[in-house]
């Protein structure tokens, strides 16, 4: 037994050819897909590492891993605090891991050309009597109010170590 609606839309489908149907089903189902779903423009990636350790192997594999998203792309915020805030005084030195033979500090000195933002904590200088002066040049100091912004955001990823 045939619906109403079959009925009705039969004999104008018949007189179509298969080839103009489905054109214009084609056309029908992008319009309608176009108009009811909402397009969201894809945020770039973005990854912050805060390294509170002084551990030079748990720096190490933080900016190994930061410096690969920065390979792939990725914009990348680092914020160094407690004994991680050492790798941002300038006379502070930091052992040579294998195998990439490179200190936490020079690979954070690589991550900045490439681009990261490198920052220590709000805390960190007051708590350990030193001043902006003594800083690696590049390496700012963080606003809480600006971390916690950018954590905020969607398209972020965080590691800490």
């Amino acid at each position: 037994m045939k619906t109403k609606f079959q009925c009705r839309l039969m004999p104008a489908l018949s007189a179509l050819s298969a080839a103009a149907v489905t054109k214009r089903l084609s056309i029908v189902l992008a319009l309608g897909f176009s108009f009811g779903l909402p397009v969201h423009a894809q945020s770039p990636v973005e990854l912050f590492v805060g390294i509170n350790s002084g551990n030079a192997q748990t720096q190490g594999v933080a900016l190994v891993l930061a410096s690969q998203a920065v390979a792939q792309k990725a914009g990348v915020r680092v914020l160094l605090c407690s004994d991680g805030g050492q790798l941002a005084v300038k006379d502070k030195e930091s052992a040579t891991l294998k195998p990439v033979n490179k200190s936490p500090k020079e690979m954070l000195q690589g991550l900045m050309k490439a681009g990261a933002k490198v920052e220590v904590c709000a805390l960190f200088l007051p708590n350990s009597d030193l001043k902006p002066s003594d800083l690696i040049e590049g390496i700012g100091v963080a606003k809480p109010a600006d971390v916690a912004a950018y954590l905020l955001q969607a398209n972020v990823k965080s590691l800490n170590y």
